[in-house]
């Protein structure tokens, strides 16, 4: 490197810079770029639905409010907060590549964020089967029936979270490609 004060080395002249500059190829950066942008957006999506069945799982164990604005959780309402981790590991995982906590985050997305949701749509089927049968609601969260609300928010976590599976399996494969061709060289 030549100062500002010095001259040039005889032997550059500025031109040589193209055989010498060599830059990645830009689609697997951008496609690594644009599925971490996915996954965010889906992890804000998924933060949200959390804070809905937290704040209903507080509101009725604080008894906030009435048991008739705001019914007693179901079952699979507890285990699905442990959906937390998951967003966690997949958070920490995007800024560095971090490919284990990208698989932590697969794995415990289906223990805590899927598996919930399955055994509460079973949960919940006699319960809602006895509404649109006999017309008849017995838990409510402000005024509408809990079930139905509650099968509304499990459609689309099981949305968001089957997409954050999908563009997390296409991260691990586009970072896991990457690495095998770094070992290459």
């Amino acid at each position: 490197m030549t100062s500002r004060a010095s001259a040039r080395a005889a032997s550059t002249n500025g031109s040589e810079f193209k055989p010498r500059e060599r830059v990645a190829p830009a689609p697997p950066y951008q496609m690594s770029a644009s599925l971490k942008s996915e996954v965010r957006r889906l992890n804000m999506v998924q933060l949200l639905i959390w804070l809905l069945v937290a704040a209903q799982v507080t509101v009725s164990h604080l008894k906030l409010v009435s048991h008739n604005t705001v019914s007693m959780p179901f079952q699979w309402e507890y285990p699905y907060l442990l959906s937390l981790l998951p967003l966690l590991c997949s958070s920490l995982s995007l800024p560095k590549n971090n490919i284990s906590y990208l698989v932590i985050s697969m794995i415990s997305g289906g223990l805590f964020c899927v598996a919930p949701l399955l055994y509460g749509s079973m949960e919940m089927f006699p319960v809602a089967q006895q509404l649109y049968r006999h017309g008849k609601a017995y838990r409510f969260i402000f005024g509408f029936s809990a079930v139905t609300v509650m099968y509304v928010v499990m459609v689309i976590a099981i949305q968001v979270h089957a997409w954050q599976l999908y563009y997390m399996k296409k991260l691990l494969d586009s970072w896991f490609d990457d690495t095998q061709e770094k070992k290459k060289k």
